[in-house]
């Protein structure tokens, strides 16, 4: 291997390194698992009702169909959806870690809850309350902006270690 060749994958060695230790932490409630249990990659086969209305349930994990990713387990309801988040995470976790998009927009880490979201522009999005989506559905792209440019300055930060307000989760299932 030439000395370009190992400079380059030095490199790229470094940087994945570097984004790992940056990554910030993924928010998880009291079931243990990220996204209170419920199937990350289920949420983009589900009908999305137009905006302020609510969206259909999310489909619940299962204890025994699970994945590692960003410090947490997620849980999944098929072997089929778990292989798909393994083969692209990026994909189907929610943004800023599972936290409220819209506690994002006004910079700071609330948790998310799994049964308040939305898919727009192929990722998924949590708020914590029917109220704060409310709140969100107002601007979204405005409030996608906003949480963009304060998530670098969050992210690093230690995940929400509150409880979803008035909310508990029945997934995982098993």
């Amino acid at each position: 291997m030439n000395r370009f060749a190992l400079t380059i994958a030095a490199a790229a060695t470094a940087f994945s390194f570097a984004n790992a230790v940056f990554a910030g932490e993924q928010f998880v409630d009291e079931t243990g698992f990220a996204v209170s249990g419920y199937d990350v990659v289920a949420y983009f086969s589900l009908p999305q009702n137009a905006v302020g209305q609510t969206n259909t349930a999310p489909v619940e994990g299962d204890k025994s169909i699970t994945a590692e990713h960003n410090g947490a387990t997620f849980a999944f309801s098929s072997e089929a959806n778990r292989d798909l988040f393994t083969a692209d995470p990026a994909k189907y976790v929610p943004q800023y870690d599972g936290h409220c998009a819209y506690g994002v927009a006004k910079g700071g880490k609330v948790p998310g809850n799994p049964t308040l979201w939305r898919i727009i522009d192929d990722k998924l999005y949590l708020n914590i309350t029917t109220n704060v989506v409310g709140f969100w559905e107002e601007d979204i792209p405005g409030n996608i902006n906003l949480s963009t440019g304060n998530w670098p300055s969050l992210d690093p930060k230690p995940a929400s270690d509150s409880t979803i307000p008035q909310w508990s989760s029945a997934a995982p299932k098993g």
